[in-house]
Protein backbone atom coordinates (compact mmCIF):
# COMPACT_ATOMS: atom_id res chain seq x y z
CA UNK A 1 0.00 0.00 0.00
CA UNK A 2 1.55 3.66 -1.13
CA UNK A 3 1.88 6.37 1.52
CA UNK A 4 0.93 9.93 1.05
CA UNK A 5 3.82 12.73 1.72
CA UNK A 6 2.48 12.30 5.66
CA UNK A 7 3.54 8.90 5.87
CA UNK A 8 -0.70 7.32 6.19
CA UNK A 9 -2.34 6.07 3.11
CA UNK A 10 -2.33 7.26 -0.13
CA UNK A 11 -5.86 8.50 -0.88
CA UNK A 12 -7.13 8.56 -4.83
CA UNK A 13 -6.66 11.79 -6.87
CA UNK A 14 -9.74 11.09 -9.30
CA UNK A 15 -11.85 8.58 -10.76
CA UNK A 16 -13.36 11.08 -13.45
CA UNK A 17 -11.15 11.81 -15.36
CA UNK A 18 -9.38 8.46 -14.64
CA UNK A 19 -5.75 9.68 -13.47
CA UNK A 20 -3.11 7.45 -12.44
CA UNK A 21 0.30 5.99 -14.11
CA UNK A 22 -2.02 2.83 -13.69
CA UNK A 23 -5.18 4.26 -14.28
CA UNK A 24 -6.47 3.63 -10.88
CA UNK A 25 -6.97 6.80 -9.71
CA UNK A 26 -4.58 7.28 -7.86
CA UNK A 27 -0.91 8.85 -7.76
CA UNK A 28 1.46 5.68 -6.47
CA UNK A 29 4.28 4.74 -9.04
CA UNK A 30 6.32 1.43 -9.55
CA UNK A 31 10.04 0.69 -11.42
CA UNK A 32 8.03 0.82 -14.91
CA UNK A 33 6.80 4.56 -14.49
CA UNK A 34 10.15 6.32 -15.84
CA UNK A 35 7.95 9.61 -15.03
CA UNK A 36 6.92 9.17 -11.31
CA UNK A 37 3.46 10.30 -12.13
CA UNK A 38 3.16 11.17 -7.77
CA UNK A 39 2.01 14.80 -7.33
CA UNK A 40 -2.14 15.03 -7.27
CA UNK A 41 -2.70 18.28 -8.59
CA UNK A 42 -5.71 20.62 -9.61
CA UNK A 43 -5.45 21.98 -13.35
CA UNK A 44 -5.21 25.44 -13.99
CA UNK A 45 -5.57 27.48 -17.12
CA UNK A 46 -1.48 28.54 -16.82
CA UNK A 47 -0.34 25.01 -15.72
CA UNK A 48 -1.90 23.70 -19.02
CA UNK A 49 -0.77 25.83 -21.39
CA UNK A 50 2.91 25.60 -19.39
CA UNK A 51 2.68 21.95 -19.87
CA UNK A 52 1.46 22.48 -23.82
CA UNK A 53 3.95 24.82 -24.42
CA UNK A 54 6.78 21.97 -23.07
CA UNK A 55 5.72 19.11 -25.25
CA UNK A 56 2.83 17.84 -23.01
CA UNK A 57 -0.41 18.65 -24.46
CA UNK A 58 -2.42 17.45 -21.80
CA UNK A 59 -5.68 19.56 -23.11
CA UNK A 60 -6.15 17.68 -26.28
CA UNK A 61 -8.85 14.40 -26.03
CA UNK A 62 -6.45 10.97 -27.59
CA UNK A 63 -9.22 8.69 -27.90
CA UNK A 64 -7.04 5.76 -28.40
CA UNK A 65 -5.79 6.05 -25.12
CA UNK A 66 -8.82 6.99 -23.27
CA UNK A 67 -7.62 10.26 -22.03
CA UNK A 68 -10.18 12.82 -22.43
CA UNK A 69 -8.09 16.05 -22.15
CA UNK A 70 -7.87 18.12 -19.02
CA UNK A 71 -9.33 21.49 -18.51
CA UNK A 72 -9.14 23.41 -15.33
CA UNK A 73 -10.24 22.15 -12.19
CA UNK A 74 -9.62 18.64 -13.20
CA UNK A 75 -7.53 16.75 -10.59
CA UNK A 76 -4.38 14.86 -12.25
CA UNK A 77 -1.56 12.73 -11.49
CA UNK A 78 1.62 14.89 -12.40
CA UNK A 79 5.63 13.65 -12.85
CA UNK A 80 7.07 14.71 -10.09
CA UNK A 81 9.64 17.00 -12.07
CA UNK A 82 6.94 18.32 -13.93
CA UNK A 83 5.63 19.88 -11.12
CA UNK A 84 8.68 21.11 -9.71
CA UNK A 85 9.73 23.08 -13.58
CA UNK A 86 5.95 24.34 -12.99
CA UNK A 87 7.36 25.56 -9.36
CA UNK A 88 10.24 27.59 -10.76
CA UNK A 89 8.45 28.58 -13.47
CA UNK A 90 5.94 30.07 -11.24
CA UNK A 91 3.08 28.33 -12.43
CA UNK A 92 3.08 25.48 -10.38
CA UNK A 93 -0.98 24.52 -10.18
CA UNK A 94 -2.95 23.40 -6.56
CA UNK A 95 -1.75 20.24 -5.34
CA UNK A 96 -4.41 17.59 -2.90
CA UNK A 97 -1.51 16.37 -0.59
CA UNK A 98 -3.12 13.05 0.79
CA UNK A 99 -3.46 11.89 -2.38
CA UNK A 100 0.30 12.77 -3.47
CA UNK A 101 2.50 9.71 -3.21
CA UNK A 102 5.31 10.12 -0.65
CA UNK A 103 8.03 9.20 -3.45
CA UNK A 104 7.38 12.60 -4.25
CA UNK A 105 9.22 14.10 -1.99
CA UNK A 106 12.49 12.33 -3.81
CA UNK A 107 12.50 15.34 -6.27
CA UNK A 108 9.82 17.74 -4.71
CA UNK A 109 10.56 19.69 -0.74
CA UNK A 110 7.61 18.96 1.32
CA UNK A 111 7.65 22.97 2.47
CA UNK A 112 6.76 23.81 -1.24
CA UNK A 113 4.28 21.06 -1.82
CA UNK A 114 2.54 22.52 1.63
CA UNK A 115 3.04 26.16 -0.08
CA UNK A 116 0.98 24.59 -2.93
CA UNK A 117 -1.77 23.03 -1.17
CA UNK A 118 -5.16 23.07 -2.24
CA UNK A 119 -7.35 24.90 0.50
Amino acid sequence: MANNVFGTPLKPCSFNPLTGFYRDGNCHSGNEDQGTHTVCAIMTEDFLRFSFDRGNDLITPIRQYQFPGLGPGDHWCLCALRWKEALQAGVAPPVILESTDEKALRFIDLDDLVQHAFK
